[in-house]
């Protein structure tokens, strides 16, 4: 079975980069990694230069693979710059993405407490900047800030509020539902315009989403005709009728 994987990976072109990693402007890169995570970014000064005085910075290409099923690791993966898209392969070789990752957002907390062998693979969606943190290393941390501590609790929290509501909705809601519900959530809170933008590509929204690219645009284009929302150049798409829209 894990064969097939295999050759979705090669088919898709990917490359594992895990020992070939670019190198390059670490100590900007450092402080960048620090300062936009919320996990470190509340600390004094002195504080996060002592972070950043063990975290080891990398660059990664567009479509290079961080890290994939099966790999042992016990690292903390930072976002710096840059997007990284999280996804599962089914046995078949079907993609089901889990979750994009931007800068200040954080991956690999399953090492933080053991050896840990990657359940996803992690994928630069364009050229993405990261800082890597050792599990001994955050493990002191976490004992002596206990700041730390709260801020991932917090993250571990919206992850599993995040994913429970995705589980209900591939059980409970029909495609349509699922999409309006998306679209709702990516908008900003506050009265400002009802215009938003995708974050993320038709194939990668589908992948989320548990159904097809052309299902999405058929969607979408169906939301369009009903009144609810206008697609625009791009991404860009205005809700024109919220509450219809949440009804769907």
């Amino acid at each position: 079975m894990h064969e097939i994987k295999n050759q979705y990976i090669e088919k898709q072109g990917y490359h594992d980069v895990t020992h070939t990693h670019h190198q390059g402007h670490e100590s900007a890169s450092h402080a960048s990694c620090i300062t936009v995570v919320p996990i470190f970014n509340h600390l004094e000064g002195e504080q996060m230069e002592e972070i950043m005085k063990v975290t080891k910075s990398t660059s990664f290409k567009k479509g290079e693979v961080i890290y994939r099923e099966g790999d042992i690791s016990d690292l903390l993966y930072i976002v710096s710059k840059g997007k990284i898209r999280i996804y599962r392969l089914s046995e078949s070789g079907k993609e089901q993405l889990v979750r994009i990752l931007n800068p200040g957002d954080f991956t690999g907390e399953l090492a933080l407490f053991r050896e840990s062998i990657q359940e996803a693979y992690a994928e630069a969606m364009s050229d993405t900047d990261v800082c890597m943190i050792s599990r001994n290393d955050l493990q002191e941390f976490l004992l002596k800030y206990p700041t730390i501590s709260l801020k991932i609790l917090s993250e571990f929290s919206n992850r599993l509020e995040t994913s429970e509501k995705q589980t209900t909705r591939f059980a409970t809601e029909k495609v349509d539902t699922r999409l309006a519900l998306f679209l709702a959530e990516c908008m900003e809170s506050g009265d400002g315009p009802m215009e938003i933008e995708l974050p993320m590509s038709k194939k990668d929204l589908a992948s989320y989403l548990g159904t097809t690219p052309e299902t999405i645009s058929r969607k979408l284009a169906d939301l369009e005709n009903e009144g609810y929302i206008k697609q625009k150049s791009g991404r860009k798409i205005e809700i024109l009728d919220l509450d219809g829209l949440l009804l769907v």
